[in-house]
């Protein structure tokens, strides 16, 4: 899968942003039956689709051939869109795009200009960056050898790893300490199972990968040790993961109303309610999500603010998506639960997506923050 290299500076941005949330948003409307199927190959299709719109360059900054959406808050609502797009089209493919823009992110804020320039290439080359910072049996370290380094251990849950040539991995130093790393991905001998097949999100082909024995050059290392876990960034990130749940979201009211129509169950007051009801918990979230994009680039205000916003953000979106789930599955009844059919299938891989880590510890140290400090001013 290639894309076309764009020269830098070659486009308006603003124009070519319009136009790419325009097509990302029809071809969510006119995805046709079993497009976003529960194989890689569906993911893949719709990759290249995405690779074709310009849709991995659009987190570059605009001087690298991208549209900035990763730079300042300028980019927060258009990112968003962005995000909820593609997870209204597919659930994995919008996890695999919101791992890649945080790929760019974080490079963004830690690496290197000289990084920065390379993986901005890479990406128009039409490369994929998967961020794998979950430890397989035996973590990744990365140790001294030559002039570079030397990688070893396994990365577990790494989503697309099968589709992506590149990825964000934590290792861990001979001190003990964990840096982040760029490593060229994509060789299938090294490709191991995961931790076991999940019910859902099985198309974004998570998997392990074995970089025992790969090769690094000093300048893959990008920043400093504890930058990956340094906040309010690891808190904030959280809100992209949301932006792609309420793409889901929208997609499962879609399927609901579409079905509820073909049955003429459409008058039913009952139905109707129900209906009401998903409708306001898809807006509550969508308004969370708003302002947890907002507050995740917002660099004046006090990070306990920024994480605050952004985790209660995360689990009202996750109460919402839980919500509609149980409204749907009344609504529809039994062929909520054929096993292949799209509603099915949304449900099981918005079920399995919303399972992000640490979700007690997320809220209490939410409710701590606030209990101590004003709900920020300007983010109501």
């Amino acid at each position: 899968m290639t894309h076309p290299v764009i020269p830098e500076g070659a486009w308006r941005p603003q124009a070519g942003l319009d136009a790419l949330l325009r097509t990302t948003r029809m071809m969510g409307d006119d995805l046709s039956p079993g497009e976003d199927g529960e194989d890689e190959h569906a993911t893949a299709n719709l990759l290249q689709k995405l690779m074709n719109l310009g849709a991995l360059t659009a987190g570059l900054p605009v001087e690298n051939g991208g549209f900035g959406l990763c730079d300042s808050r300028d980019g927060a609502l258009p990112l968003r869109d962005l995000l909820r797009h593609i997870g209204r089209i597919s659930l994995s493919l919008g996890r695999c795009l919101e791992g890649h823009v945080n790929v760019i992110r974080l490079v963004a804020l830690y690496g290197s200009p000289d990084q920065r320039a390379e993986l901005a290439r890479s990406v128009r080359r039409g490369m994929l960056a998967g961020i794998w910072v979950t430890d397989g049996d035996p973590p990744v370290h990365v140790t001294p050898a030559g002039d570079g380094f030397a990688l070893s251990g396994v990365k577990g849950f790494a989503s697309g790893v099968r589709l992506a040539g590149l990825a964000l991995m934590t290792a861990r130093l001979p001190s003990d300490e964990t840096v982040m790393v760029l490593v060229p991905v994509g060789d299938p001998a090294r490709i191991r199972r995961g931790p076991g097949v999940l019910t859902g999100m099985m198309a974004s082909g998570t998997g392990a990968y074995d970089v025992t024995g790969v090769s690094i050059g000093p300048g893959a290392i990008v920043g400093r040790p504890g930058d990956y876990l340094r906040q309010p960034e690891f808190s904030a990130g959280a809100w992209r993961g949301a932006a792609v749940a309420l793409g889901g979201l929208d997609r499962l009211i879609d399927l609901m109303r579409t079905e509820l129509l073909a049955r003429e169950r459409d008058g039913n007051p009952h139905q109707q309610v129900r209906f009401g009801q998903a409708l306001i918990a898809r807006e509550t979230a969508a308004l969370w999500t708003r302002q947890a994009a907002l507050a995740a680039y917002d660099t004046t205000s006090d990070p306990g603010d920024v994480s605050g916003v952004v985790n209660l953000a995360r689990l009202a979106v996750e109460r919402a998506g839980l919500d509609v789930m149980e409204l749907v599955q009344r609504g529809l009844g039994l062929s909520t639960f054929i096993r292949g059919r799209p509603v099915e299938r949304v449900m099981r891989d918005l079920a399995t997506y919303l399972r992000q880590p640490a979700p007690d510890e997320s809220l209490t140290e939410a409710a701590a923050w606030f209990m101590q400090h004003e709900w920020p001013e300007g983010a109501a």
